[in-house]
């Protein structure tokens, strides 16, 4: 299969789909498990099938890993490690509505990274696309109450996941600039195995994780095998494929779309989106499109055929 811009947006599509679900599927985790033994629950399975697919398609290259452990183990801790640490940690004193707020604010977090980084001033269109979605995910999450109350109460658990949507932010531009000569399903992998090894180290310093996980429930393991393997493995791979395919800024735009599928999600279990919500979806989509240029092309394709 040809890797084409198409390719990357429907794959970056659905590893945003799949953190969508991790909102709601994330409840019946913490149910039982506590949040850093948890989270090693989850990537020991993302782990293990993330190497398995390594070993098919790829093979495991030594010379990969002594080229970018570095870099690896900095990407894992802070992209894996970090952001999700942070998201399991944080959703204990947050709710799942703030967390979802405060994540959808990664792409300005990247897109503002990388213009540093290359000294460059992010196009006009795609600043507007971000600020368009933002405002979209404002009105889906909130229903509203942002513009109603005008009120923003700071909760622990809304800096802690603040901090890890900037650290998944550092990872969507770092696995970009500083991992060299690798595929990104190899950097998927070693990111995830490093950032693995360091939640297990901590989740020993901080929590008991053997007793715990003996005494989580069947329906909290069954939702960190669906974390792990969707959640994790094919997120990560595919969101990797879409950073290599159209870059961190383009790709990192559609990081709004998390939230839009979680409450997708919603609909599904039985909870109807309010008119606003609904609004709101519309207004996301229509940024998004914005930026990728897609309402351009469709308006240049319109004057083509009445000419």
């Amino acid at each position: 299969m040809r890797a084409t811009p198409q390719l990357a947006v429907v794959l970056t599509l659905i590893a945003t789909f799949f953190w969508g679900s991790n909102f709601q599927v994330t409840k019946f985790v913490l149910a039982s498990l506590p949040p850093w033994t948890a989270s090693v629950e989850r990537f020991f399975f993302a782990v293990i099938c993330i190497f398995i697919f390594l070993a098919w398609k790829e093979g495991i290259h030594g010379k990969v890993l002594k080229q970018n452990w570095r870099a690896f183990i900095i990407l894992g801790a802070i992209g894996v490690a970090g952001f999700n640490g942070a998201f399991f940690v944080g959703l204990q004193s947050s709710s799942p509505v703030t967390a979802a707020l405060i994540v959808s604010t990664t792409p300005i977090s990247a897109n503002i990274l990388e213009a540093i980084i290359y000294r460059r001033i992010p196009e006009f269109i795609r600043m507007i696309s971000m600020v368009i979605s933002l405002l979209g995910v404002a009105l889906v999450i909130t229903n509203g109450q942002f513009i109603l109350s005008g009120a923003v109460q700071v909760a622990t658990g809304d800096m802690i996941i603040f901090a890890g949507s900037l650290g998944w932010a550092i990872y969507t531009v770092g696995t970009r600039i500083f991992v060299n000569n690798a595929t990104p399903l190899e950097t998927t992998s070693w990111t995830m195995f490093f950032g693995a090894v360091i939640l297990t180290f901590i989740a020993i310093f901080v929590e008991s994780p053997i007793p715990a996980l003996s005494a989580g429930t069947l329906e909290s393991h069954l939702a960190c095998i669906y974390i792990g393997i969707g959640g994790s493995t094919f997120a990560y791979l595919f969101w990797n494929m879409g950073i290599a395919i159209r870059g961190a800024g383009k790709t990192a735009v559609f990081f709004n779309f998390v939230p839009i599928f979680a409450l997708a999600i919603q609909v599904v279990m039985g909870e109807i989106p309010s008119l606003i919500q609904l609004i709101g979806i519309v207004i996301t989509v229509v940024g998004v499109l914005v930026g990728q240029g897609s309402i351009n092309k469709w308006l240049v394709f319109r004057r083509a055929i009445k000419d």
